[in-house]
């Protein structure tokens, strides 16, 4: 299994990270991906996965719950430098998106930071990871135009990515695979009541990576407790019951994907 979105560098593996990375190991989880959220993130990311090259993979963004009026220039200027120097040792740009549930008066923000950060991918060749939250409308209507915009191969390369934590609808799902991109899915597919899974009839596991969003959503029966990567099992198994295979067959599958969007 590969993790691709756990945040591991936070606080609250703060007391026993090494531990928990340790447990992650042992439970045959393969490789860990950690997003960036804003300016102060950066040195604890990338401090975290050079101690364990090759296992954890940093990824450097700016999350849209961090974009706030009075300094988001600045915090981009040293994200964008960042991003710039540390090219041939991240995998990613990401954490970036747009999120309005707590907050929608700082939409415009958001929305050019995103532009930004979809631009600086391009630019750079490197795969993106997208959080939409209360923001589909907006996060479709500027991937579009992102890519229609980016036609030309000769100064950028295609828009990749993933849709971090997708939790959609399938006429959504249906543009999202049109735009080429990836579905992360964790564990809110095992939640009671989620629909998730009619959304999945029209995704083909090629186009699914498994992830936690640790610590955060852990999946039943650990809902509540810190997510941990090797907790994914329990995606897997669900997963393995909406497309009708084996669990060892989602790993195989979803631990392909990850490798090609992040690692070829």
């Amino acid at each position: 299994m590969i993790d691709t979105h756990i945040h591991i560098d936070e606080d609250a593996y703060a007391a026993d990270r090494e531990e928990v990375i340790a447990r992650q190991r042992e439970a045959c989880v393969e490789a860990m991906i950690v997003p960036g959220v804003n300016a102060k993130s950066i040195e604890g990311i990338l401090d975290v996965c050079r101690r364990h090259k090759g296992y954890c993979f940093p990824a450097l963004g700016f999350h849209p719950q961090d974009v706030f009026p009075d300094d988001y220039k600045e915090q981009w200027r040293i994200i964008e430098e960042a991003i710039r120097a540390h090219r041939k040792e991240i995998v990613a740009i990401g954490e970036i998106g747009l999120d309005y549930h707590y907050d929608t008066t700082y939409k415009e923000g958001q929305q050019d930071i995103f532009k930004r950060q979809l631009d600086l991918a391009q630019e750079l060749d490197l795969p993106v990871m997208i959080h939409n939250r209360d923001a589909t409308e907006d996060t479709l209507r500027i991937l579009k135009s992102q890519i229609s915009n980016h036609i030309s191969p000769i100064t950028t390369a295609p828009l990749r990515g993933v849709v971090h934590c997708f939790n959609g609808s399938q006429e959504v799902a249906k543009q999202i695979l049109d735009m080429g991109l990836y579905f992360g899915i964790g564990g809110v597919l095992t939640f009671k009541n989620c629909k998730l899974y009619e959304t999945l009839e029209v995704v083909p596991l090629d186009r699914i990576v498994l992830e936690t969003d640790g610590p955060y959503l852990a999946p039943t029966p650990h809902r509540g407790e810190r997510n941990e990567s090797r907790l994914m099992i329990f995606v897997v198994q669900r997963l393995a019951e909406v497309y009708h295979t084996t669990p060892e067959k989602v790993i195989s599958i979803t631990s392909a994907n990850a490798k090609k969007l992040f690692f070829a």
